[in-house]
């Protein structure tokens, strides 16, 4: 069956090493390259044999990432990091090939392999850290930026690295052919900026009122991979033009759902990539040369990370920035094997530094995970060393913070929360690890910590020993886990929200005694379905009994384990018997001019007054002596008898507006 099987055989192996890697809490990625190395050439039993066709057909998988990456980037983001990512990047990788250089004359190379080897280590694993930062629910935040923007940089590189170094003997003779790449790059660049801008949504804009989504899927994968290959025809990177496709199309009104139909094929190609990682992977030289082998991994990852470090401290990131950048980005990457294989054909190295050098990439490809988890509790060790360090903070009150509300994590979730509560000026704060978030939050005057909530510093800073609540708004459960326990150490009576999206993370959090949990996609479906059957006329009182009864038996089971499981239940259904209406005062409403205490509003209607709105500006809680007036809009909390008593007690008085008062006699 050839290729055919070869694929069957990648996805059954991927499929168990990745329930492996999954009952062993580890990285999909390590599963799938894991698999590779299983069926590879060089392990027997059964075994991947069109080894080059799947390598090619993993080059989708490499496309489709970036190009996914570059549907959740923009242009805009990018822009705060340009600075280290076009200046950095250069100083970086000339700064790594003096080091393998160094290396390579150590271990007795000559001067030309050993260039070889500074030039293929200086370049670091794109697909690996986008898979890792994934994982980890970090993309999005400023050091994973900072990482990617390096790496955009260090991909373009390759093609001057692969006309220049099989020149190494002639210099000269590839000058031209480095000038002409570059030219070649900048006017792909132009065009796709000053034309795909303009063409690519007016293409999409056109697709999408047929309302066919296979179609639409289609057009998608045609973009991304036919601009890769026109690239490819351009003498530039595939993946590249596939990123840049990407990137020109999320200034688009149609990329979040380009992105998400994207996705699931975007998974499945990159599956076959990091297979045919693993597949390069010999044991049996790995084995044979364990010393060398084990020597040279581990003078990558040092001198990898300690140069990547600096250069984020040297352009001014400070806090986990640098020591993320250095253990995300020492590994070395996947264009090191295209680099590699251009050397060997080239006769540049040798079949002995080739092996040596895969070898190296696919173990430090494999390390990054677990390296790259280290940042978060080598950053909190740093911390108590290093107290003094100052966080970055913005519109705090100048009288501090006290009875306040701390929330963590200010993404879609996070600020509106933080919005309801400055409407109803309820003391707040956000900590925020994003920077993009920080300079929003900053444009609308919100107060904000830049940091990570499960660092005790962080929520010092927040002085969550004076806080009232705290709400988690992050849906992983292993970085809520994090955040409460380091809150609970400072404060352990902490009242505390959280987000989950499983049952499994569900159980998680109730092991940590949070009895406050949100199931966003639960009560989400729960509303819709409630909607649904109210425009189906079910009376209401069915529908209160209903969802009552369908969110107890899904909430019970993680209640029912402690003994607040009664409270719970009746709190339940009692919460549906109180309604929150918003009701406005109409012209000559009897209600204006008096105050609550007057009107006895409490009394003559059980309602209860709980906000106010009158030309935009709010007032929560109003006492007793609040006075309504023209234009108020108030908020009131009961029954739906006794908001309908309110409702009418605040309608004018019949025949004020000049009205036939014969009715009112009639009535009387």
């Amino acid at each position: 069956m050839g290729i055919t099987a070869d694929i069957a055989i990648i996805i059954v192996a991927a499929l168990l090493g990745g329930l492996i890697a999954q009952q062993l809490r580890q990285p999909l990625v390590l599963g799938y390259i894991l698999a590779g190395v299983a069926v590879g050439p060089h392990t027997g039993g059964i075994t991947v044999t069109e080894v080059h066709n799947i390598e090619l057909l993993a080059e989708i998988g490499v496309a489709l990432l970036l190009f996914a990456l570059g549907l959740e980037l923009s242009f805009k983001k990018l822009r705060i990091v340009r600075n280290i990512a076009v200046i950095g990047t250069p100083i970086q990788m000339l700064l790594t090939i003096a080091y393998g250089f160094v290396i390579g004359r150590w271990l007795g190379f000559e001067d030309i392999a050993s260039l070889w080897i500074g030039a293929l280590i200086c370049l670091s694993s794109t697909m690996i850290i986008l898979k890792t930062l994934m994982n980890r629910g970090l993309l999005g935040t400023l050091s994973s930026n900072v990482m990617i923007g390096m790496l955009i940089v260090q991909d373009l590189a390759v093609i001057p690295l692969m006309i220049i170094l099989p020149q190494l003997s002639n210099p000269a003779a590839g000058l031209p052919l480095l000038g002409w790449a570059v030219f070649k790059a900048a006017c792909f660049l132009v065009l796709m900026v000053y034309v795909g801008t303009k063409l690519i949504p007016r293409l999409f804009s056109y697709i999408a009122r047929w309302n066919s989504r296979e179609l639409f899927l289609l057009a998608v994968t045609a973009i991304g991979l036919g601009i890769g290959y026109a690239t490819y025809l351009f003498g530039l990177s595939f993946a590249f033009g596939a990123f840049a496709a990407g990137m020109v199309l999320s200034e688009s009104e149609y990329s979040h759902q380009a992105l998400s139909e994207i996705i699931p094929l975007r998974d499945l190609f990159a599956l076959l990539f990091f297979v045919s990682i693993g597949m390069l992977l010999d044991p049996s030289f790995v084995a044979a040369n364990l010393k060398i082998v084990l020597l040279l991994v581990s003078l990558v990852i040092i001198g990898k990370g300690i140069i990547f470090g600096t250069l984020a401290t040297l352009f001014g990131y400070g806090n986990v920035i640098p020591l993320a950048v250095g253990l995300g980005l020492f590994q070395v990457g996947e264009f090191s094997f295209v680099l590699a294989t251009v050397g060997l054909k080239t006769h540049s190295i040798n079949n002995e530094l080739y092996a040596l050098m895969l070898s190296t990439a696919v173990i430090t490809m494999v390390l990054t995970p677990f390296i790259s988890g280290l940042t978060a509790p080598i950053y909190a060790i740093r911390k108590k060393w290093f107290k003094h360090e100052s966080l970055q903070t913005i519109n705090l009150p100048n009288n501090g913070l006290y009875d306040h509300v701390i929330i963590a994590g200010g993404g879609r979730i996070g600020s509106y929360v933080a919005q309801v509560l400055q409407i109803l000026r309820i003391p707040f704060v956000v900590i925020e690890i994003n920077f993009q978030q920080i300079d929003r939050f900053k444009e609308k005057g919100l107060p904000a910590i830049y940091g990570d909530a499960s660092q005790e510093i962080v929520l010092e800073a927040a002085n969550i020993g004076s806080a009232k609540l705290l709400v988690i708004t992050t849906p992983l459960a292993i970085i809520a886990k994090d955040i409460i326990v380091q809150s609970r150490k400072i404060k352990p009576q902490l009242n505390i929200v959280a987000r989950t999206e499983g049952m499994e993370q569900m159980q998680i959090l109730r092991e940590l005694g949070i009895e406050n949990i949100i199931h966003p996609e639960f009560e989400g479906g729960l509303e819709i379905t409630r909607q649904t059957l109210s425009l189906l006329n079910i009376p209401p009182a069915e529908l209160v009994k209903f969802t009552d009864q369908v969110r107890h038996e899904f909430y019970a089971p993680f209640y029912e384990i402690n003994s607040h499981s009664a409270s719970f239940s009746l709190l339940q259904p009692a919460r549906h018997l109180l309604e929150l209406t918003w009701i406005a005062l109409p012209d000559g409403s009897p209600f204006i001019g008096r105050t609550i205490q007057e009107l006895a509003v409490r009394s003559n209607t059980g309602v209860s007054v709980v906000g106010i709105i009158n030309k935009d500006k709010v007032k929560s809680n109003p006492d007793v002596n609040y006075c309504f007036t023209n234009g108020d809009t108030v908020a009131v909390m009961g029954d739906k008898n006794q908001i309908e008593n309110f409702r009418e007690q605040v309608q004018p008085a019949p025949g004020k507006d000049g009205s036939n008062l014969s009715s009112v006699k009639v009535q009387q």
